[in-house]
């Protein structure tokens, strides 16, 4: 009976910060500049446990293993990778893919930032290392459909 008294409220406090973390009224979670590092990490990946995030990461994140665990499960509370057990090991994955967040963060970007009513072009990112010249197309459209109004714009 305590232990439940006692998660009751652990449960409700997590689910009211995992919605705090949501920007918009469909609730998709926005990473956070140390997120962004491992997500990164995970889009070049399909499934990495801990330890493969952490290694792959550490020369630029210059983290101890430990805040990379740390950043991972508030990741996971926030709805930003999949968690799966695999062979006893618990593995990691992106929750959306790499040109669905990148198109959301381009569009918080444009609006919250620069005050813009039609989405950045996607030409600014045509010197990307990250994102390839067919990435850039699919991008475009993923923005457009995010902000149909923009359609024709840019």
């Amino acid at each position: 009976m305590a232990t439940e008294e006692i998660k009751a409220p652990c449960i409700r406090k997590r689910f009211m910060r995992q919605l705090s973390y949501m920007s918009d009224t469909r609730r998709t979670p926005r990473p956070n500049e140390s997120e962004i590092k491992l997500l990164r990490c995970l889009w070049h990946a399909p499934r990495l446990s801990a330890r493969e995030i952490h290694d792959a990461t550490s020369g630029g994140t210059k983290w101890g293993y430990t805040t990379t665990r740390k950043v991972l499960d508030r990741m996971e509370e926030k709805g930003l990778v999949k968690v799966k057990m695999v062979h006893g090991l618990k593995t990691y994955a992106a929750a959306q893919p790499k040109l669905s967040m990148l198109a959301l963060l381009i569009k918080d970007f444009a609006h919250n930032v620069l005050d813009a009513s039609a989405p950045l072009p996607v030409a600014a990112f045509a010197q990307s290392k990250f994102i390839s010249a067919d990435e850039i197309e699919q991008l475009e459209k993923l923005i457009q459909e995010l902000d149909p109004e923009s359609s024709g714009h840019g």
